[in-house]
């Protein structure tokens, strides 16, 4: 059975490119499932959802690597947990050495993915490479603004405002402040 997974950070972001590129892979769309939310962890409904259907021999279709998160160890640990544990065949459309299907000049696709996965893990540490958004900077106004919560003159809510930002992003300033 072929699956696919789709997700962006936030529930603004478009999925149509990654779900037609998929459907064109010949997924149904029945067996696409899409999360609207940070790659920060795999603790997402759909991609939740998903596992609970994968079996043994299915084949898991991605547009690319970063929609399975952002984080290369986690990565790498969620791939290795599917490819091996749950013996998941898995397909990354915009990357097609990340491919467990393939079998190139003897070499199968398991023995390829590894070994890319850990150069790629191993580059991205040497440079400091993150996926996912890079952080949003703080408004000019933020300090006049926090001084302002931090007296209780305004809410989470209206200090968001303020900054032009979801309440979640100013309560995780606060929080780092």
């Amino acid at each position: 059975m072929k699956y696919g997974y789709a997700r962006v950070s936030t529930k603004e972001q478009n999925t149509d490119r990654q779900i037609h590129s998929l459907i064109k892979e010949g997924v149904d769309k029945k067996n696409i499932y899409v999360d609207k939310l940070s790659g920060k962890n795999f603790k997402r409904p759909q991609y939740r959802r998903m596992l609970r259907k994968l079996k043994k021999g299915d084949e898991l279709y991605l547009k690319s690597i970063d929609r399975l998160g952002r984080n290369y160890e986690e990565i790498i640990e969620q791939w290795n947990y599917l490819s091996k544990g749950r013996e998941v065949e898995l397909i990354v459309l915009d990357f097609p050495l990340l491919n467990t299907k393939n079998t190139v000049h003897g070499l199968t696709g398991r023995f390829l993915t590894d070994l890319v996965l850990q150069i790629l893990s191993y580059v991205a540490q040497k440079k400091g490479v993150r996926f996912g958004r890079p952080p949003m900077k703080k408004p000019s106004n933020f300090e006049e603004v926090l001084q302002l919560r931090r007296e209780e003159k305004i809410s989470i809510r209206e200090g968001a405002s303020l900054l032009q930002v979801s309440p979640a992003t100013f309560y995780r300033w606060l929080q780092e402040s």
